[in-house]
């Protein structure tokens, strides 16, 4: 069967958020320390502390925002601790993350200047778990006031004369669950408590974020928008993609054609789950000012034989590489609701951009999808009509391809396209309704093994090539998609 797809070039649907390609970074396992943090004294090249091979790297990809500091560890973080002489700085035990000793070295203050080193805007979360009004009240002044104030005099005494410019701040995490055990109905009057005090100090406005749903809890969302929608510019979704269950979660290596597809159906939930969520938020914002954001989404696997297991370490594969291109599709194609994702996360935890091991360091197929992905930020949406065929596997059936497509503000016109088979090609002829295209640049992600991945030792096992034989003919293009791949075009 081709597939056959329109794609409407004259009228757009609206601007995808590059906040939708946000990452996340929790103090968990060595995702902040060994990661991203090295400290001024490491033999590891560095800058104020933070390590130059994956601020490079990193960098490459345009990260738009980046949040911090949890995820659970923000539900019993305590942000005092985490200024001033290192020295002095308070450890504490990280009871979520593997019960280690954390040492407070990355705080504050080192994590602006990371965000200033990646150029991307800083998303902090608050903590209301274990946390209190005053607690949270303060940072944010310590964090943005410029006038007299002891929190402001105490910034500048650190070494920060200019407050930071800060937009996004979620007023707590998880609430229902590792950040408190909440009711909606309580999280829904903290909310409203907490962000009262979260201030605007001069002309810096906070985008404040409330705790939303664990993946399909409606009546989490129903509750939160009714108490307290007036009052939070942004509602949270949490949702993994577990193949198994919760409980009895599998290896990221070694898994078989049935736990592809069950890895590749569970991925396109997420495409229910915000239309179930928005639909809600539609019954009490029908104008969308209240933005969806999905701060906390990817793969979790058992972790890797031999590590810390509340470490969360994993390796990431060719599967990985489709889960994050359905994703990202499902969120553009959402985009008019969907105003940010962050991916968990960054370095060393779960579904990673980056894997390190000492002075190495290797780029994961999920980095690679990111940066193809990146033509895509801050583009226009473009309507994509098509009927995908049929993915069967047993008794069930999904959709075989995934699609999603933007023009940018010089008229590019960027096509990404995922087929999930693992091991049937697709052919694909897209209509562009005579629009005139002259050439097409093609980039395609995929490899002959499924559990194909980037290791220290073989780094380039899974990477971006050239994509051969794409035809342009009668103003219209086609492809043959190759199994498990994802690609993006672009056509000028």
């Amino acid at each position: 069967m081709v597939v056959a797809i329109n794609l409407n070039v004259k009228e757009t649907k609206g601007t995808i958020s590059r906040h939708l390609y946000g990452q996340f970074a929790e103090h968990l396992g060595r995702c902040i320390y060994e990661g991203l943090w090295v400290g001024v004294d490491s033999p590891i090249p560095n800058t104020d502390g933070i390590r130059n091979d994956v601020l490079e790297a990193l960098k490459k990809l345009n990260i738009p925002v980046l949040r911090w500091p949890g995820g659970c560890f923000a539900d019993e973080y305590h942000w005092k601790d985490g200024i001033g002489p290192k020295e002095s700085r308070k450890r504490m035990v990280n009871t979520h993350w593997g019960g280690v000793v954390e040492n407070n070295h990355f705080g504050t203050h080192e994590f602006f200047r990371l965000c200033e080193l990646l150029d991307c805007e800083p998303y902090i979360c608050g903590n209301v778990g274990s946390g209190t009004v005053q607690e949270m009240s303060e940072w944010v002044e310590y964090m943005t006031f410029d006038g007299e104030s002891p929190m402001a005099d105490w910034r500048r005494e650190n070494g920060r004369e200019q407050p930071w410019e800060l937009k996004y701040f979620g007023v707590g995490n998880e609430n229902w669950g590792c950040g408190g055990n909440m009711r909606p109905e309580y999280y829904a009057d903290l909310y409203r408590r907490y962000q009262t005090y979260a201030r605007n100090y001069r002309d810096n406005h906070l985008y404040k974020i409330a705790g939303g749903a664990n993946v399909d809890d409606y009546n989490w969302t129903e509750v939160l928008m009714r108490e307290a929608g007036r009052f939070m510019d942004g509602l949270s979704l949490h949702s993994y993609t577990i193949p198994g269950s919760w409980e009895e979660k599998r290896p990221a290596l070694g898994f078989d054609e049935a736990e592809w597809f069950e890895t590749m159906k569970k991925s396109l939930h997420m495409d229910e789950l915000i239309t179930g969520h928005s639909a809600i938020m539609d019954k009490y914002d029908p104008e969308k000012r209240v933005g969806l954001i999905v701060d906390e989404w990817g793969t979790w696997f058992l972790p890797e034989p031999g590590t810390n297991p509340g470490f969360l370490y994993q390796q990431n594969t060719l599967r990985d590489a489709l889960v994050a291109g359905i994703h990202l599709n499902i969120f553009q194609n959402h985009s008019s609701r969907v105003k940010m994702a962050n991916i968990a996360q960054m370095v060393n935890v779960l579904q990673a951009m980056i894997l390190t091991e000492g002075s190495k360091l290797v780029l994961t197929p999920t980095y690679h999808v990111f940066d193809m992905y990146q033509v895509h930020q801050d583009a226009k949406l473009l309507e994509v009509d098509f009927e995908s065929p049929t993915y069967s596997y047993g008794d069930e059936s999904i959709p075989q391809i995934s699609v999603s497509a933007s023009i940018n503000e010089v008229g590019v016109i960027h096509i990404s396209a995922c087929n999930l088979h693992h091991a049937e090609d697709a052919p694909v002829h897209v209509c562009l309704n005579g629009v005139e295209i002259s050439e097409v640049v093609g980039t395609l992600l995929t490899h002959a093994s499924l559990g194909a991945y980037n290791s220290f030792e073989q780094p380039e096992t899974v990477h971006p090539i050239v994509f051969e034989g794409a035809v342009l003919e009668g103003g219209n293009l086609s492809f043959v998609l190759p199994s498990a791949s994802v690609a993006v075009f672009a056509l000028r």
